[in-house]
């Protein structure tokens, strides 16, 4: 059946709810009449023949229209004759060459449900009824920016349909994809590259848009296809050139990241990751310090990752499998990218030092397992260290009273950063406690003068220690004497140097934080109770400006008084607290289940009286 037999008929009345300033009425009868259409057995040719003959401007009922197609081609193909099928070929294809005659195109979102419709239509007929599917569009969209598009978005709508691994298929369905991507390499992958090629050439001048949508589609496919179509010289030459142009360097990197990230043996991976980092270093990329271009170094720092984890990725399988030389050779690879990971791992833009983390937290899962370390891979692990504690630390622009999104995101980067961290502790627990101790000390020494965030940090990483040297039920102060010594000592130096008088709610916090997390520490120098018992109850905690403070001090109080309570000296020193009239009397009673609790501790304990 043709195109022209059909006569278009439908009902205008219908379309008009299509708008979406339509009134419910309307909207009502479009949906029926959709219904109407998906349903019939024939009446749904007036949306392709309308299609065909660009017979509406509205860019709502063009999207109605596909929809109808797509209903048809997605649930009822195999119930369609023959000249219906041939009819979606005929008016899909009229469809696209009309597209190459317009002076503008199709609205972004006409264009991508057309290439969903031929997406569906080919995953249905490829392997019957149509295997020169791409011949015929290639074919007819030559060199035409707009047919262009079409092609290249339909090619990413067929991946979404046939490789992509986060849509659910059924077994039939993963046959039927199996069978679709051994045809297409089989008969027109490499016409497919080709093409690729040709288009990320031409058009990176003069149509950006379309290169970078080339290489997405090459991103996409390289995944499943033959390596070598795209891992050759005039291909990652042109990539490479792309990364120095400023519309296309992004995209020219996430498609270098999917070559990289393409599953392959061992040593060839690590032939392809260091060609690719000698091109990259000598056209000056490894210069970080001198871009300053935060979105594309972004993007270079997630290549760079994907190249560090494919490395480790080689050098386990082949220490592994025994090869000495070969895992030598790659473990040489790796340790020479350190200093780019270093490099992004401190950079001040967050985004840029998350993504090179995976890389350098597979780093140090690898030296874990060597059975001795360098100087220089000590050397390493310190330096990792250092910006470990360095990127802890909170911006000037941190809002800690009213946190938002941004907010939220270093909260959650904070997270990846004590991964890192409870690494280093599995690598080198001896280093990282000196670490530590170090920056704690220097930073307390001058908590009066020193910025908050340092402060802050400074008393967090006291905090960290407590997961990344983990101690059976709390107990950090028996066991190991050198890690034992050093908690205490820093513990001593917390409570007693005045830190908690800082001016900044987040030292408040981060001050009683650690105190209830290392609240054993009071059984064994009981001295410092009576210093740490008023932080809690004055101004510097349940009486802080700050909501928030006073709010997790209260749950802290509770945590601490319910470890301690049984310790004599917390009991008097409750005592003492409420015989004060003074300090009894401003206590906030809004705060209710502690007073109680307190209460309770006092009556409980003070009922003997060789205690008064």
């Amino acid at each position: 059946m043709a195109c022209q037999s059909v006569t278009v008929v439908m009902d205008e009345q219908a379309l008009l709810g299509l708008n979406p300033n339509a009134d419910a009425r309307y909207r009502q009868r479009a949906m029926a009449y959709f219904e109407q259409l998906k349903e019939s057995q024939d009446a749904w040719e007036v949306c392709a023949e309308a299609l065909a003959k660009g017979i509406y401007n509205d860019d709502h009922v063009k999207f109605f229209c596909f929809q109808v197609l797509e209903h048809q081609i997605k649930f009822r193909h195999a119930g369609l004759s023959a000249p219906q099928q041939q009819l979606i070929r005929e008016c899909l294809m009229k469809w696209l060459q009309c597209q190459l005659i317009i002076p503008q195109p199709e609205k972004s979102f006409i264009r991508n449900k057309a290439a969903q419709v031929l997406a569906l239509t080919f995953v249905m007929e490829y392997l019957t009824l149509w295997p020169k599917f791409f011949f015929d569009i290639l074919s007819l969209v030559g060199s035409n920016p707009h047919g262009v598009d079409i092609y290249l978005r339909t090619l990413m709508a067929i991946d979404a349909e046939v490789v992509d691994r986060d849509i659910m298929h059924s077994p039939e369905e993963t046959r039927r994809n199996t069978l679709i991507k051994d045809s297409m390499r089989e008969q027109c992958i490499p016409s497919l590259v080709e093409s690729w090629f040709q288009i990320l050439q031409t058009y990176q001048q003069s149509h950006p848009e379309l290169t970078c949508l080339c290489l997405e589609v090459v991103g996409a496919y390289v995944s499943w296809i033959d390596l070598n179509l795209i891992a050759n010289d005039r291909f990652v030459n042109l990539l490479l050139s792309q990364m120095s142009m400023e519309e296309l360097r992004e995209e020219a990197c996430d498609c270098l990241f999917e070559i990289v990230n393409k599953g392959m043996d061992p040593v060839d991976k690590t032939k392809l990751v260091e060609s690719l980092c000698q091109v990259l270093q000598t056209a000056g990329f490894f210069n970080v310090e001198q871009e300053e271009d935060v979105d594309f170094l972004a993007k270079f720092s997630r290549l760079i990752n994907g190249m560090g984890l494919s490395l480790v990725q080689s050098w386990t399988k082949l220490a592994k499998a025994g090869n000495v030389k070969e895992a030598a050779d790659t473990l040489q690879a790796l340790e020479a990218k350190v200093p780019l990971l270093l490099q992004l791992l401190v950079h001040e833009d967050d985004d840029i030092s998350a993504n090179i983390v995976g890389f350098c937290y597979d780093y140090l899962h690898v030296l874990k397992q060597l059975p001795q370390l360098t100087d220089q891979q000590k050397g390493n692990i310190e330096a990792i260290m250092l910006a470990v504690m360095k990127k802890l630390t909170y911006d000037d622009e941190y809002n800690f009273e009213n946190e938002g999104e941004d907010e939220a995101m270093f909260v959650e980067y904070r997270k990846q950063l004590k991964m890192l961290l409870d690494r280093l502790a599995q690598v080198s627990p001896e280093l990282l406690l000196e670490a530590v101790r170090r920056v704690f000390t220097n930073t307390m020494q001058n908590w009066q003068t020193a910025p908050f965030m340092e402060v802050e940090v400074a008393i967090r990483l006291v905090y960290m220690l407590g997961e990344a040297l983990p101690a059976s039920h709390g107990a950090h102060f028996s066991g190991d004497t050198a890690k034992t010594n050093a908690l205490q000592e820093m513990m001593r130096t917390l409570v007693s140097c005045g830190v908690i008088s800082y001016q900044h709610s987040s030292v408040a916090l981060e001050f009683f934080e650690t105190v209830v997390r290392y609240d054993k520490f009071f059984i064994v120098e009981p001295q410092h109770i009576p210093n740490v018992l008023m932080a809690f109850l004055d101004q510097r905690g349940l009486r802080h400006s700050s909501p928030k403070v006073r709010s997790r001090v209260a749950y802290l109080f509770s945590r601490f008084i319910k470890t301690l309570g049984r310790c004599i000296e917390l009991v008097y020193y409750c005592h003492v607290c409420f015989r004060d009239q003074s300090l009894s009397s401003s206590f906030n009673r809004s705060i209710c289940p502690l007073f109680k609790c307190l209460q309770k501790y006092h009556r409980y304990h003070w009922t003997d009286k060789s205690l008064s």
